[in-house]
Parts: C-alpha cells; sequence; structure tokens
C-alpha cells in the first residue's frame, strides 16, 4: 500500500471518530426523547431522524452540497458532518431503544428519595442504558467508515485531503493497475469493520444481560 492508501485509512478513521463524536449528544438526547415521548409531535421528529437512513446518501451530500458555505465544501470536514448525518438513525433507534429498556420504576426511586430530573438521568437513566448507547455509538462509527455516497459528492475524492478509505478502493478498482492496491484496502476494511460489528455485538449482549 502506497502513502495515498495509508493516509486514506487514517482520515476514514478521524472522520469516523469525529462524525460520532459530532451526533452522539444530539443522537442520545433524541433517543431518551422519544423513549420517553417528552417531545410534541414525536412522530415528526423520528420521521426526521430516520429520513438519512432510506435516502440516497448521494441525495443527502447532495443537499448538503446546497446549504453548507463554500469555505467547508469540499473538505474533510464536509465528509465528518455527511458521516455523521448518514449514521445518525442507527444512533439514534439504538439509544431509543436502550432507554425503553430501562425499568421507570428505578428512575421513579431516584426521584421519590429527592433527586432532580438530570440527576435521575445522570445517575440512573443513563448508566443503564451506556451498553446501549455505547452499541449505538460503534455502530455509527463503521457507519461513517464505510460512508461513500453523500461524502464523495460533499467533499469529493481529493488523494491525502479527502479521500478516505471507501473513496481509495474506488479509484483504485477504476485505475490500470490497481487490483492489488484495491485488494489490499479491501482487506483494511473488512478488519476494521469487523471490529466495529464485534463492539457492537459484545455491548448487546451487555445490555440484554444488564
Amino acid at each position: 500500500m502506497s502513502a495515498a492508501d495509508w493516509a486514506a485509512v487514517a482520515l476514514s478513521l478521524r472522520v469516523a471518530v469525529a462524525a460520532t463524536a459530532l451526533a452522539l449528544i444530539p443522537g442520545v438526547a433524541l433517543g431518551w426523547a422519544l423513549a420517553r415521548q417528552r417531545l410534541r409531535a414525536a412522530w415528526l421528529w423520528e420521521y426526521a431522524a430516520m429520513l438519512p437512513l432510506v435516502l440516497p446518501p448521494v441525495v443527502t451530500g447532495y443537499a448538503l452540497l446546497l446549504v453548507l458555505p463554500r469555505s467547508v465544501a469540499f473538505t474533510w470536514g464536509a465528509g465528518v458532518l455527511a458521516s455523521a448525518i448518514v449514521g445518525f438513525p442507527l444512533l439514534v433507534q439504538t439509544a431509543r431503544v436502550a432507554f425503553e429498556g430501562i425499568n421507570p420504576e428505578l428512575e421513579d426511586a431516584a426521584r421519590a428519595d429527592g433527586a432532580r430530573g438530570s440527576q435521575v438521568f445522570g445517575r440512573v437513566t443513563l448508566p443503564l442504558a451506556l451498553p446501549g448507547v455505547a452499541a449505538g455509538a460503534a455502530l455509527h462509527f463503521a457507519r461513517a467508515l464505510g460512508e461513500f455516497g453523500a461524502t464523495v459528492v460533499v467533499a469529493g475524492n481529493i488523494p491525502m485531503q479527502t479521500q478516505t478509505l471507501p473513496l481509495a478502493l474506488f479509484a483504485r478498482l477504476n485505475s490500470v493497475g490497481g487490483e492489488r492496491p484495491a485488494l489490499m484496502l479491501a482487506g483494511v476494511s473488512l478488519v476494521l469493520s469487523a471490529a466495529c460489528l464485534g463492539a457492537y455485538m459484545v455491548l448487546v449482549r451487555r445490555l440484554r444481560r444488564t
């Protein structure tokens, strides 16, 4: 693998970490609000959150391209935003399931002992839901790691700048003599994806035991 290939792998990891961090707080907050029915027109919020899951990623990228400032488009930051949005539904739904699985009597007991709403959430609700939240973050990270369609539209495929692992793999497959580098990039992608899936399964099992 060339220096450009390794740079693409490093950028993919960087984008995936940043995208997951960007989506984590709003994703957890929305998952909790949907689980506890704390939103008016909750179906509309859920509809909007789930839309990126069914919308073609190219359309998501084009929509971002229309609204982002020129200074942000075709930068790695645009790829972060695209990856955060595309993986957002996975984080929201996994967090929602985790919050729905918590026995409300535990939260009621904390309130009866004088805990305020923020204390109940921070000391009871979130710790109990943490394995599910972490599982959602692992899914989001994996989705961001493999993001292609939205990224190529809004960030481009610029080697050493915005070219992530999937984009590098696509470029190698479309270049003469690129079969071997493409195979190696595919292997790296497989290892990273398998690690993310393994982490997700471990966390889900832990959530079920909890």
